[in-house]
């Protein structure tokens, strides 16, 4: 592990970058204004579950190939902008709630007809098929790792749950700032699906920017 004013730099540098708003804020803070805080916070473990999975291929070194391999990343770049651009035209296809009432099931008084696993896999797959953010981990975590650190491996997987363990707070913090917005202006739940759709068209151009994107950490490799 790195020295304590590093690792103080590494969290501080990680929290500033999870609050970066990002496909992952956005899908939070859409899922927390429709349903509620809870559906937010339930994104937000799905997008946690989706970043282990890039920890654990940088860690093993199956990002490192990807990032030198132009093949794996477009594959993996079509296929992550072809679900964000999916989620993004659902979003503006979307119909309003049915009822204005709130459920008695729901957590904050906002409907709670929502499928949670769905609402999880959709977290899960945003960031997931997103090979940005395996570039990012490559790019960010190693300038912690000291150059004698005797299990490099074991080191990037470990600052990588860190940073991971950071993120859970600052989602539920996007959640519970989203669900506190829809109790405010749950009486105008015509404008809450119009926010869905500005959400919707945001998903767009996270995809189409993600489908013209370069991969940035490739070498001259074609393979």
């Amino acid at each position: 592990m790195p020295e304590p004013h590093a690792l103080l730099l590494f969290v501080a540098a990680g929290l500033l970058l999870n609050l970066t708003p990002g496909p992952d804020v956005l899908y939070i803070v859409s899922r927390a204004l429709r349903a509620g805080t809870r559906a937010g916070i339930v994104a937000g473990f799905g997008i946690t579950a989706g970043c282990f999975v890039h920890i654990t291929a940088a860690a093993v070194g199956v990002s490192a190939l990807m990032a030198a391999s132009m093949t794996a990343f477009t594959v993996l770049k079509w296929g992550g902008a072809a679900y964000l651009l999916w989620v993004g035209v659902r979003m503006l296809l979307s119909r309003p709630p049915v009822a204005d009432v709130p459920d008695p099931a729901a957590d904050d008084g906002v409907p709670a007809r929502v499928d949670m696993k769905s609402v999880f896999l959709g977290g899960f797959w945003t960031n997931a098929l997103n090979p940005k953010v395996a570039l990012f981990f490559l790019a960010f975590v190693p300038q912690f790792i000291a150059a004698d650190a005797a299990n490099k491996p074991l080191a990037f997987f470990l600052l990588g749950v860190l940073f991971n363990f950071n993120a859970i707070f600052v989602n539920i913090g996007w959640a519970s700032l989203a669900g506190w917005m829809a109790r405010r202006v749950g009486a105008v739940r015509r404008g809450m699906h119009w926010l869905e759709r500005c959400a919707g068209l945001m998903f767009i151009g996270f995809g189409l920017k993600l489908a013209f994107s370069d991969n940035p950490l490739a070498t001259t490799s074609t393979h």
